[in-house]
């Protein structure tokens, strides 16, 4: 399973926000966002991670500016957080990069490299030496010495070692990214290539400091919902893994904090399923060796910014997102929009479709029914006003998209799935390997997923993945399937 940020600092990240949120509810929304580090670590409080006080005041200080939506990087170190809370207030639209680096909770890791420890034996064989194909690896006064110049890190040496002398130490952000998009800055500290980005948030979850963090967009919703306009949300499949109630009790918690409707994204995922079948039978029928499903964000940028190539083989179907967003606005077409996400990535999708006004994900969803002491396991139950199919519901499963997919492929059209359960530098070169060859030898159905474990794998899910599975899954098994839904279009 995906790496998960450790439980403390995402207790951090949910305290800032809700703190944020009881503060723009409160009389002045400034003055008490100005004061929440101070809150939060007042004089003479334990110091329980930090060298002092005042270095913990400034990371939280800097994970509220996160919590207003703001770039750590763009943000000047003298402003007040009052005045940062005013900004988020004017604002009229989220800022670009959904991701940023906290600096001062930056750790500035030593650089990643293979090292040669004390254990070496310089034993005769010399299995690290004959190894090593870059002859990075000498033996000096009978130990082994490696020579970063021509070292790789590819890690084989560590690998025939014996007495396991030779030891990777790794960056853990740089390490958790497939494509290379953070390394360290001048200043040794973390730093976001958004060329080279694919917002699949593995970074955010990989650092045990949580220094990468999500920009939110929680004020610009609650200001939306404070004026009084309609703000719907739309809920992927995911979150019926997430929180200890039904998803009748979830569609009415959610209308507690204010929004006028809830949409399952499920029910887009269903005009996915139905759009991608037709689209892949045409291309087989046409002569196409394989073809990629879309569905996933992350897996989107990967192809725009990394793998050109496999553009041809991408399904040019839309993501259950886009088309739940486009019911929404056709059905209300002055409404305000909100995704709830369990990743990154979908930020970046929303960005990139009009129909979609904002992205929330799990962790601030949580954090918005705490500030709010809603009981999501006490609250009534409200029916969803169209039915998703068991199918669009298991979307968030690895297998779900193209498990979809063959329920509505005819007998003479045999769909053979490839499962990529998580991005990574393998499958990478993977997807690479078939977009060349323009051929996929173990298959013609190419399901992608950036997370592992599909979207109950992603970086900002509160739940454990094995319960939340269990969860979707009784949800799917209680659900109608998409053979009974299909109707004929003329």
């Amino acid at each position: 399973m995906a790496i998960n940020t450790p439980k403390q600092t995402s207790h951090l990240k949910r305290e800032i926000l809700v703190r944020l949120i009881k503060s723009f509810l409160s009389d002045n929304f400034e003055e008490n966002t100005r004061l929440i580090p101070f809150d939060m670590r007042p004089k003479g409080h334990e110091v329980p991670y930090r060298c002092c006080i005042y270095k913990e005041r400034a990371i939280l200080r800097d994970r509220a500016v996160a919590g207003l939506g703001l770039s750590i990087e763009e943000t000047d170190d003298s402003a007040l957080l009052s005045e940062l809370a005013q900004k988020a207030l004017e604002r009229k639209e989220p800022e670009e990069n959904p991701l940023t680096v906290l600096t001062t909770a930056c750790k500035g890791c030593v650089p990643a490299r293979i090292y040669v420890t004390d254990l070496c034996q310089g034993c005769v064989a010399r299995p690290c030496v004959n190894t090593c194909k870059f002859g990075a690896i000498s033996v000096i006064n009978g130990k082994s010495v490696i020579d970063p110049a021509k070292c790789k890190n590819c890690g084989m040496c560590a690998q025939v070692c014996p007495y396991q002398a030779i030891q990777k130490i790794i960056v853990p952000c740089e390490s958790a990214c497939p494509v290379g998009a953070i390394t360290k800055g001048d200043d040794g500290h973390a730093k976001i290539d958004f060329e080279k980005c694919i917002s699949c948030g593995k970074c955010v979850a990989a650092c045990p400091f949580g220094a990468v963090h999500e920009k939110s967009q929680i004020i610009d919703v609650l200001k939306h919902i404070k004026a009084g306009k309609k703000v719907i949300a739309m809920v992927a499949p995911a979150i019926m893994g997430q929180l200890p109630c039904s998803p009748k009790q979830l569609k009415e918690a959610i209308q507690e904090l204010g929004f006028a409707d809830v949409y399952e994204v499920a029910q887009g995922a269903d005009v996915t399923t139905k759009t991608e079948a037709a689209e892949f039978e045409e291309r087989l029928l046409h002569g196409a060796e394989f073809m990629t499903t879309s569905c996933c964000a992350g897996y989107n940028e990967l192809v725009d910014k990394h793998i050109p190539e496999m553009k041809p083989f991408r399904s040019d179907t839309k993501t259950p997102l886009y088309y739940t967003a486009e019911i929404v606005k056709k059905e209300h077409p002055d409404a305000i929009t909100v995704f709830f996400s369990p990743c990154v990535a979908k930020r970046r999708e929303a960005l990139q479709t009009p129909t979609v006004d904002y992205v929330l994900n799990y962790e601030e969803l949580g954090a918005w029914f705490v500030a709010l002491n809603i009981q999501v396991a006490e609250c009534g139950e409200s029916s969803f006003k169209t039915e998703a199919s068991a199918e669009g519901r298991n979307y968030c499963v690895t297998g779900g998209v193209a498990k979809a997919v063959q329920t509505l492929l005819p007998e003479e059209i045999p769909a053979h799935p490839v499962l990529i359960d998580g991005l990574n530098k393998q499958s990478i070169r993977d997807l690479k390997k078939y977009a060349k060859n323009g051929m996929c030898d173990l298959g013609n159905l190419i399901e992608v997923m950036a997370c592992q474990g599909g979207c109950l794998g992603g970086n900002a899910t509160v739940n454990a993945y094995k319960p939340a599975l269990k969860q979707v899954t009784n949800y799917v098994n209680e659900s109608e399937s998409i053979k009974g839904n299909v109707k004929t279009e003329n």
